[in-house]
């Protein structure tokens, strides 16, 4: 036994001094500015916050804030993405298993009788009871790094499904504050809408009146009415799409519909400035770019592996343990071992089969080069979109607040010449409907920044670098 570990001990020696066969791993060279181009010459107004892994925390929301620390404990989706980690992980160590030795044991125990017509020793009989106690050993050296490709193409895979995990909770993150970002301004427009039909309700009072005196005409009742209902009937869809927004946030914190509300609030919330950094920390802060780039690497050393199977196979066994018919099973001399076999084996002819393997390996490897360089110029459009757009809609909510103030001039202004007599109220309705489609236009607005200030954090990366 002591000859037979000193074996093993030299085995391990020489597999781990073994070569390997993967090509040198060098990620491709991606095309990287020294700044983005969307913030030069633009300072944002407003505090600039940083991206940092509770990123939504910069909009002061109370309530966000209670929402978002549900994810991590309650959404299914997660969980799911937790489990494929677990199950990377589980892979690694099936794979590592292969550096050592597979060591088997048995106990086999059998009575048995021969005949007294079997041949060298004929003529007499023997009943007698066989134990056997012993183990194997085998081992396979990995003298062209099949076992260490293998193992590092794991353990790449399982970093990636860790990336991939961070991009699940990112996204799952980033779609919560989008939908309570919507919800909230289906709330501010809900908040619009009822006193619009209360000042509606005013107008149209107003009107019967008149043409209950004989002022007022029928199709100025009419026109008051018709805006009336339009209304009503605005409010009744925005109050539909918030219901289901409100489901949505319900799953994505892992509760049920039914038994999930918010109240309907009216606040208006501040967006504030992501500082985006530079271009070059964009490639540690994304988990997708992360991801990509490591199943690149386990791309690579699956060549490794495909290219070993070139090469023999190596393999050493040895055995030993006790052996009896008898009652002195563990005596020494009921004692027995081997060494061996050492075999080694190649496959001469397979018709090409295993060089189609390294083809295959390669085009694998191109392949997830081309979608890493695709999703690191992906990363870098999304943030000069998000921020163009924060630029340009800045720009537009004053410019709507301007529109709003002028437009809520005027319907008032038509409301007062419509008392005195000086318009039909074909000009109140005017004025109403264009006050109207101002301050919607307004919400719209306001709401769609704070969206892009989230899709510029969630293309950040949601990390500082």
């Amino acid at each position: 036994m002591r000859r037979a570990r000193r074996a093993l001990l030299a085995a391990t020696a020489i597999s781990l001094a073994g070569c390997s066969l993967a090509p040198d791993y060098r990620p491709p060279a991606v095309p990287t500015a020294a700044a983005y181009k969307e913030v030069t010459g633009w300072q944002p107004a407003g505090t600039a916050v940083a991206p940092s892994g509770q990123w939504w925390q910069a909009f002061g929301d109370p309530t966000l804030n209670a929402l978002e620390a549900r994810i991590e404990a309650a959404n299914p989706s997660l969980a799911a993405a937790a489990a494929r980690y677990a199950q990377a992980r589980a892979l690694v160590g099936e794979a590592r298993a292969d550096l050592f030795p597979q060591v088997d044991a048995q106990v086999n125990s059998g009575r048995s009788r021969e005949s007294a017509n079997r041949p060298f020793s004929p003529g007499t009989t023997s009943t007698f009871t066989t134990t056997q106690l012993g183990a194997s050993l085998s081992y396979e050296l990995d003298l062209f790094g099949r076992v260490r490709n293998n193992i590092r193409a794991a353990e790449a895979g399982a970093q990636a499904s860790a990336s991939d995990l961070a991009g699940v909770r990112l996204g799952l993150q980033a779609s919560l504050a989008s939908d309570y970002f919507d919800m909230r301004g289906l709330d501010a427009r809900i908040v619009l809408l009822r006193q619009t039909v209360d000042a509606y309700g005013r107008a149209s009072d107003l009107t019967n009146t008149r043409h209950a005196g004989g002022i007022a005409s029928g199709i100025d009742v009419s026109r008051a009415d018709a805006q009336l209902a339009s209304a009503r009937a605005e409010l009744d869809a925005v109050l539909a799409d918030r219901a289901n927004l409100e489901h949505a946030i319900a799953i994505l914190v892992g509760e049920s519909p039914s038994t999930f509300a918010l109240p309907v609030l009216d606040t208006n919330i501040a967006p504030p400035e992501v500082t985006a950094g530079l271009p070059s920390t964009l490639l540690e802060r994304r988990p997708d770019i992360a991801a990509a780039e490591r199943r690149m690497f386990e791309a690579n050393a699956r060549i490794g592996v495909a290219r070993a199977a070139l090469f023999p196979s190596i393999s050493l066994g040895a055995s030993g343990g006790f052996e009896s018919t008898g009652h002195s099973l563990l005596s020494a001399s009921s004692g027995f071992w081997a060494l061996g076999p050492i075999g080694a084996a190649l496959s001469l002819f397979d018709g090409g089969a295993r060089r189609a393997q390294v083809r295959l390996t390669r085009a694998q490897y191109e392949e997830v080069a081309a979608d890493y360089r695709a999703t690191v110029l992906t990363a870098f459009r999304e943030v000069e979109d998000n921020l163009a757009l924060a630029r340009q809609l800045a720009k537009q909510e004053q410019n709507l607040q301007a529109a709003v103030r002028a437009a809520e001039r005027t319907r008032d202004l038509s409301l007062i010449r419509y008392r005195d007599g000086a318009s039909d109220y074909l000009e109140v309705v005017t004025a109403q409907t264009a006050a109207l489609d101002a301050e919607r236009a307004l919400l719209q607005a306001r709401t769609r920044r704070l969206n892009v200030q989230v899709d510029l954090a969630r293309a950040l990366g949601g990390t500082a670098g």
